[in-house]
């Protein structure tokens, strides 16, 4: 028969509820890989969201700006529009040119946006179709 004494039960205690180092070492390593894949997914995320954060220009201030004028002229844009829309949004120029399309005062406005963007030029083509019944006829009739 074996006496035990209390210090001898606290030991074997002690020993039986502690971890092995084999135990340590694979949640260490558990512990770190998931860490490291946490802050893998948060930098993609934020490499995304850099991305979707480009601003681009604004495209539709150009057509708000010819809407508002009452006078349309056929041929390229007006110089003042082009100046005005380039001042808003610095690096970018502006090309189109206006043509009458029905006697009933119908234009069609085709224009181009260009700008810088990422080191490389990026281009907007667009049409618009302006109705300016004031000005149906003043060219006298389209040569066709």
């Amino acid at each position: 028969m074996r006496i035990q004494t209390g210090t001898s039960r606290y030991r074997q205690a002690s020993i039986m509820w502690a971890f092995s180092l084999l135990e340590v070492m694979i949640a260490i390593a558990i512990f770190f890989t998931s860490v490291f894949v946490i802050l893998e997914l948060t930098s993609q995320h934020l490499r995304t969201a850099r991305i979707l954060q480009t601003l681009d220009v604004d495209r539709t201030s150009l057509p708000s700006l010819l809407s508002i004028t009452n006078y349309l002229e056929m041929g390229p844009l007006p110089i003042d529009i082009k100046i005005q829309y380039e001042d808003a949004h610095p690096g970018v120029t502006v090309n189109g040119f206006i043509e009458e399309v029905a006697t009933n005062g119908l234009f069609r406005i085709d224009y181009s946006i260009h700008w810088m963007s990422e080191n490389s030029m990026r281009q907007s083509r667009n049409s618009i179709l302006l109705w300016r019944p004031n000005m149906a006829g003043a060219r006298g009739p389209l040569s066709r």
